[in-house]
């Protein structure tokens, strides 16, 4: 019998699973601490965001054909997505909203500010834009709308610094299930730089640049509390292989 949130040993490894561009989209706002909004050049930096994803004081709705847009102000609201480890290039990604206030202008110049309780702003969406390392990508409001946030990301952030700040032996030991074997002489630091249904993702740094490397869990989970049995899995998996390990933490 198989406890909850343990690794299904017939599962096949996660290893080219990832998250959707709608689900990191998702994920960023979820995980967010403040946003920018932009409309009529003006630019009002939103901060507090913690507990309240934007989408839940934000209302998008689709945009409707042959509607007069010029009278309504277009917004953009811009996240930044940041490795929350001391890594070297800590912009992970960038989220960018783009459409058109549908609320009086001044009742909705910085959505997300209003006191709890107060009429949340309506957005007519135009899309999505998603940019990371890997390129970008366009998400329609349907796929956003059927997709969800990753189960970590209101959490990651707090579990990758715990693992770094008290747990550095098992970043080390992480490194044995790296292929191919990292060069020791020329690894400087490795760090966990990113962590999600599918698995995590440590960064390499050598004086010359840095390659992130991601460890699968043997099954995706569903929920934070399978984080734990997951990691151990990737944890007893390490212990097995039979290489000295010598790299610095």
């Amino acid at each position: 019998m198989r406890m909850p949130g343990a690794p299904d040993a017939s599962a096949t490894p996660a290893a080219d699973l990832r998250p959707t561009p709608a689900e990191r989209i998702r994920s960023v706002l979820a995980a967010a601490h403040s946003m920018t909004v932009v409309t009529d050049g003006l630019r009002t930096e939103v901060r507090h965001l913690d507990g309240t994803a934007p989408l839940s004081r934000l209302h998008l709705h689709p945009a409707v054909p042959g509607a007069a847009g010029e009278q309504r102000p277009a917004v953009r609201l811009e996240f930044t997505d940041l490795v929350p480890t001391p890594a070297r290039d800590r912009v992970r990604a960038r989220v960018t909203i783009l459409g058109r206030l549908l609320t009086p202008h001044a009742e909705a110049a910085a959505p997300g500010t209003s006191d709890e309780g107060s009429p949340a702003t309506c957005m007519e969406f135009a899309q999505a834009v998603l940019e990371t390392p890997d390129g970008r990508s366009y998400t329609g409001l349907d796929e956003l709308d059927a997709s969800r946030p990753d189960p970590l990301a209101p959490h990651e952030a707090g579990m990758l610094t715990h693992l770094l700040a008290d747990h550095a032996e098992l970043v080390t030991l992480l490194l044995r299930l790296v292929p191919p074997r990292p060069d020791a002489p020329a690894l400087v630091r490795a760090l966990p730089v990113a962590l999600d249904r599918y698995g995590i993702t440590l960064r390499l740094e050598h004086r010359s640049g840095h390659r992130d490397v991601r460890l699968p869990f043997p099954s995706p989970l569903d929920d934070v509390e399978q984080s734990g049995a997951q990691m151990h899995a990737l944890f007893s998996a390490a212990r097995r292989r039979s290489h000295r390990n010598s790299l610095p933490a």
